[in-house]
């Protein structure tokens, strides 16, 4: 199941994922906040009641997180509406028990009453719970889908009318070679039309950067040198579709079509514990290298799809670095491991 649930119909979000987490965490923290402004005697009262309120609020909150991470997927077998009466049941009562636990140990008052921090703790849950409902609604699926269609239906019309002009020159010298680049270009195209709502294994994702390259060789000839690095992964693992390809192509339009000399890729892929990593680099042409293409400088659309894509499909846990080091051009992506489909607008 993926972390993107949380921007789908189904009201509950994911606890596991980080992004809900720190959300619940800064969400509960500003109502203790709230509440010691309002209960303060003097404004320089405020902190010690902040303070008392966050010593109790934090660890009823990470007790409810704890229980909803763990129940996450029996949650979501429910109902809805059946889902969230059983959260808001738990932080009952586990306000109430833990109030009772504090009077017994003499942290509270013996005569504190016990329906007071139960009714906190359902306000606070239903204060969460409906924030992450209007959530929900507000990220709806047909506005996700139409966002995630535009973000990978974008592809520079250069790279195109390129891919075509190389198809012509070819089609009387090399016939074999203009039926494999118009194959190559078709399988492109044909990725573009893909459901943008499903992950896409990693292996088509790699095969598809193959496929580009070898267009972008037969134009640019030796002056592209690629290298794959590409450790022992899970055969299963799923990535967003349309992820390498960008990379790849920008890759090629600023740091190798611009020279004479040209450069090379480097594409590396491997594990990090739970963490699927992805660098592309480029080499950088010096003050020696002949330019034979200017391009203006980037303005990052291609990474900041990419990011964007990102945080549609995994928030917070998925990373995006990138910058210039030691002549190179490196792009680095970071993002959990799935081995299981799942649809983004179930």
């Amino acid at each position: 199941m993926g972390s993107i649930r949380q921007n789908t119909r189904q009201l509950l979000p994911d606890w596991r994922n980080l992004g809900v987490l720190l959300r619940a965490l800064l969400g509960v923290n500003l109502l203790a906040l709230a509440a010691a402004l309002v209960y303060a005697h003097s404004l320089q009262g405020w902190l010690s009641a902040f303070v008392e309120n966050a010593a109790w609020v934090e660890p009823l909150l990470f007790i409810n997180l704890g229980f909803l991470a763990l129940s996450r997927d029996l949650l979501w077998r429910l109902r809805p509406r059946t889902g969230q009466a059983l959260a808001l049941i738990f932080a009952t009562f586990s306000g109430l028990l833990l109030q009772d636990s504090w009077r017994f140990i003499g942290l509270a008052e013996a005569d504190s009453p016990l329906w007071r921090a139960a009714l906190l703790s359902l306000a606070a849950a239903c204060a969460l719970l409906a924030y992450f409902e209007w959530r929900s609604k507000a990220l709806s699926p047909r506005l996700e889908e139409a966002r995630l269609s535009a973000l990978n239906a974008r592809i520079r019309p250069h790279f195109l009318f390129n891919a075509l002009n190389t198809v012509i020159a070819l089609i009387r010298s090399d016939p074999r070679g203009a039926e494999n680049a118009l194959e190559n270009l078709s399988e492109l195209f044909r990725a573009l039309l893909k459901n943008p709502r499903e992950l896409s294994p990693l292996s088509a994702e790699i095969a598809l950067g193959r496929q580009y390259l070898e267009l972008e060789k037969l134009r640019l000839g030796d002056r592209l040198q690629v290298s794959w690095e590409i450790e022992a992964l899970p055969q299963e693992t799923l990535v967003p579709p349309l992820m390498l390809q960008p990379l790849l192509e920008n890759a090629v339009y600023h740091g190798i079509e611009s020279t004479a000399e040209g450069g090379e890729i480097l594409v590396r892929l491997g594990m990090a514990g739970e963490m699927l990593q992805l660098d592309v680099s480029n080499s950088l042409g010096d003050d020696a290298t002949t330019t034979i293409t200017r391009h203006r400088p980037g303005n990052h659309m291609a990474l900041k799809n990419i990011r964007e894509r990102l945080a549609l499909y995994y928030d917070m846990e998925a990373s995006l670095e990138h910058g210039k080091r030691h002549g190179r051009y490196r792009v680095h992506i970071e993002l959990p491991c799935r081995t299981h489909s799942f649809s983004v607008f179930d």
